[in-house]
């Protein structure tokens, strides 16, 4: 007995001895002491996670949210985690006994996160908009991008329902959509090109851009123009009291952005700029590329001026250009050259004046232009001349709105607009000094579009929220020009002319319009639910002419005339949408139905770009597109990201006629190039402290349509493809990982300026997606051959630095 008694009391002296040790640790050392508890309720959390300078081995607090530590003098990066709550750092010079006390975020209270949306949950669920997505440039920014550069349209394709014909796509396909049925808006100004060389990066400047919606589903009814959806593009409003930098260094660009309040809490300005200087590294490439040269800028400036507290005037103007040089691609008759050099530059101006009579009824003036000019240039090999084959798209408009709020139940607007297209010219071949071509100048295309619209956002009932719009627009054709008139019952070929009619200056050569309705309605089950049906009704004035895939600087636009008629498209959408309790997830299926008619297709053996009467290159027939789109959604939390999957047809049917030139596949529906029936997407973004974030994403999607050979003619001991069916094959299945890694500077009291550094790995494993298949001629017979933009794992570094005071 006595020697348990003993070996208890050794065993509690030495219990004694090491806990004292504990306390009295050995070296300078300091108590650090912290309180821990909710954020709203106060109340203590209990068992949170402490770690110190992030080793794995922690403490937990007790039963009243406390921990007490000595911990050795110095510099300590303190960690405290707890489940269902952001994780909270802190960086100090411990000097002293020090006692934190520290309120936890639940993850449920907080702001969104990411991204897709930045409404409030009860905005998403009674709002009767359907298929409105809207991206904040800070969740763009966090996904991995190709070779560094922040891309808005790379990311806007990891959402459901939108699509591309490959890697060097210029510009997206949304529900159906064709590439040019997209309205593309830069502050209210709209972007005909929205890629650089060729679509390996989007146009707008990342640092000069605040946020972006994209209207897939119910349209409002200030929008018009274009078919199929609406991507509205925000420039962000310079600072009126501080003065900002940031800049980026990359491998592919450089990029330098400056705000400055020119009259304190009055006046601003923001001017940004991105520049390619790097295309002399394709000298040291293997010889089949180094005849390649690539560059790209662009620029953009906003005036922001607070003229009183009811009026406010912004000024902005954006600019591009493209350069791009590679081995002759085509030919054109009697010109002789070894490269072919493509060149565009776009000019944008918008100015916006907002008054406020009173707090619920206000009004905007919004004027814009862009100029658009796209050209190929083709060096002669015989000289220094250069011939150059142009173009030039003139878009002008003047709207006006009226918005009425009642109460927060209840939205009135109402609208005006004109917008004037000019193709000046839609052709031109200059031949410069070149005695073998001849010069040709294609006659202006002037059209000119009126609407006016009125749009009424209600609440009905407690649980339905309605919104009906109603669009009218008017489009006239207008002259000076010539219309050929064809023999009745033939093909429009130009050997059936049998005259034409003269129109002047100002003239209706063909006019068009109707109304263009549009509704949505949101039934509102509980307030984590509501079940949501929409439909639009959208006319299209104006149009690309491409044989491609992707329209390149080569593409023509066309307005509406006497035989081509716009394009009108309708879209029927239904959609379930759930929040979760905690509002961190959300859920979505949507399903849509979308007919368009008088869409544009090529004949066989097409050539339209310098052609005057283009209509007689032309077919025009319908579209059908319908798919379902499911999506879940994370918003809130260190790890956030969402996942989706869409089923989705594209068919299209063209038979304005009996013959083979009026015709496709035999007037039965065949699948449109942009036909990808299953797409799937993931995208995670975790920030496990405040020096990394970390994102990954995946996609997939089946491959798009090619047309194949049905079979080899022998003439003269050669085989020749010749083709009868269109799109009736398909490239491989489309699929790619991505990585990216940010590493940020700890911000110290004493520090003005933050880094971070951004490594990207676009393409992790080094698939070989095809981007197209063509067939050459090779010998006596041909070959087929598969085109890859990237094969293989890229790697980019980004350096990024701002002032944070």
């Amino acid at each position: 007995m006595k020697q348990t008694l003993l070996l208890c009391v050794l065993f509690l002296s030495l219990l004694s001895t090491a806990t004292i040790a504990q306390k009295r640790p050995p070296g300078k050392s300091h108590m650090v002491r912290c309180v821990l508890s909710d954020s709203l309720s106060g109340q203590p959390i209990v068992n949170g996670i402490v770690q110190f300078n992030y080793n794995r081995m922690g403490l937990y607090t007790d039963k009243n949210g406390v921990f007490e530590i000595f911990h050795p003098e110095g510099e300590v990066v303190l960690t405290i985690r707890n489940l269902g709550y952001r994780t909270y750092f802190s960086k100090f010079d411990l000097t002293r006994d020090t006692t934190l006390t520290v309120r936890l975020l639940a993850v449920a209270n907080e702001l969104d996160e990411v991204t897709i949306s930045t409404q409030s949950v009860d905005q998403t669920i009674r709002k009767p908009l359907l298929g409105v997505t809207r991206l904040n440039i800070k969740t763009i920014k966090n996904l991995p991008a190709v070779m560094g550069e922040v891309d808005i349209l790379r990311s806007l394709q990891l959402l459901p329902g939108v699509t591309s014909v490959g890697e060097a796509s210029n510009g997206v396909n949304i529900r159906g959509g064709t590439v040019d049925q997209n309205l593309m808006l830069f502050d209210d100004a709209p972007i005909f090109n929205p890629t650089h060389l060729f679509g390996m990066f989007s146009v707008f400047p990342p640092d000069a851009v605040s946020s972006m919606e994209v209207y897939k589903g119910t349209t409002p009814a200030r929008y018009g123009g274009r078919a199929a959806a609406v991507m509205d593009v925000a420039m962000a409003n310079p600072s009126l009291d501080q003065f900002k930098v940031q800049a980026g260094i990359g491998l592919i660009s450089s990029r330098l952005t400056v705000e400055m309040p020119l009259l304190k809490q009055k006046i601003g300005l923001l001017v940004s700029g991105r520049g390619s200087f790097n295309d002399f590294l394709f000298k040291y490439g293997p010889p089949r590329i180094r005849g390649i040269r690539a560059n790209f800028g662009d620029a953009a400036a906003k005036l922001f001026w607070v003229i009183n507290p009811k009026n406010t005037l912004s000024v902005s103007t954006y600019f591009n250009t493209d350069f791009f040089q590679t081995e002759l691609l085509g030919g054109v008759d009697n010109i002789v050259s070894e490269s072919t050099q493509f060149q565009f530059k776009t000019l944008n101006f918008s100015a916006k004046w907002f008054h406020a009579f009173t707090p619920k009824l206000d009004m905007q003036v919004v004027a814009t232009q862009s100029d658009y000019a796209p050209s190929i240039l083709l060096p002669e090999t015989t000289g220094d001349n250069t011939v150059e084959i142009m173009s030039n798209v003139l878009h002008r408009q003047l709207k006006g709105n009226l918005n009425y709020t009642p109460n927060e139940a209840h939205k009135i607007e109402i609208g005006l607009g004109v917008v004037n297209y000019l193709l000046h010219p839609p052709g031109r071949l200059n031949p410069g000094s070149s005695p073998s071509v001849n010069a040709i100048n294609l006659p202006q295309e002037n059209g000119l579009e009126l609407a006016g619209h009125i749009e009424d956002e209600f609440k009905a009932t407690r649980w339905l929220t309605v919104m009906a719009g109603l669009r009218y627009s008017y489009f006239l054709d207008l002259g000076p020009g010539t219309v050929q008139t064809y023999r009745p019952g033939s093909l429009r070929e130009e050997s059936e002319v049998t005259g034409a009619t003269q129109y002047g200056r100002g003239e209706a050569k063909a006019t068009y319009g109707g109304l263009e309705p549009r509704l949505g309605l949101s039934l509102k089950l509980n307030d984590r639910a509501s079940l949501k049906g929409g439909y639009s009704l959208m006319r299209q004035y104006m149009q690309v002419i491409s044989n491609t895939t992707t329209p390149l600087p080569t593409s023509r636009w066309k307005t509406s005339d006497a035989y081509i008629k716009p394009q009108v498209s309708q879209l029927t959408t239904l959609g379930y949408f759930q929040s979760s309790k905690s509002s961190i997830f959300e859920y979505s299926l949507e399903a849509y139905w979308r007919e368009t008619n008088n869409i544009l297709e090529y004949k066989p053996g097409a050539d339209f770009l310098l052609r005057e009467n283009v209509e007689t290159q032309l077919l025009q027939g319908q579209s059908r597109a319908y798919g379902i789109e499911a999506m879940a959604t994370k918003k809130k939390g260190t790890t956030t990201g969402w996942i989706s999957y869409t089923y989705a047809r594209v068919l299209n049917r063209v038979d304005e006629g009996p013959s083979f030139m009026e015709r496709i596949n035999n007037g039965e529906w065949f699948p449109a190039n942009f036909d990808r029936p299953h797409s799937f997407n993931l995208s995670l973004t975790t920030i496990p402290n405040k020096i990394t974030t970390f994102s990954a994403t995946f996609t997939y999607s089946s491959g798009r349509p090619f047309t194949a050979p049905t079979g080899v003619l022998r003439y003269q001991n050669r085989s020749i493809p010749y083709f009868t069916l269109r799109n009736q094959d398909r490239i491989r299945d489309y699929h790619r990982l991505d990585f990216s890694l940010q590493l940020n500077n700890l911000t110290e009291k004493d520090r003005r300026w933050q880094g971070n550094w951004v490594f990207t790995l676009y393409n992790v494993y080094g698939i070989d997606n095809q981007y197209s298949v063509f067939f050459k001629q090779v010998g006596t017979g041909f070959r087929p051959y598969q085109l890859t933009v990237f094969n293989a794992p890229i790697f980019s570094v980004t350096f990024n630095i701002k002032n944070i005071r």
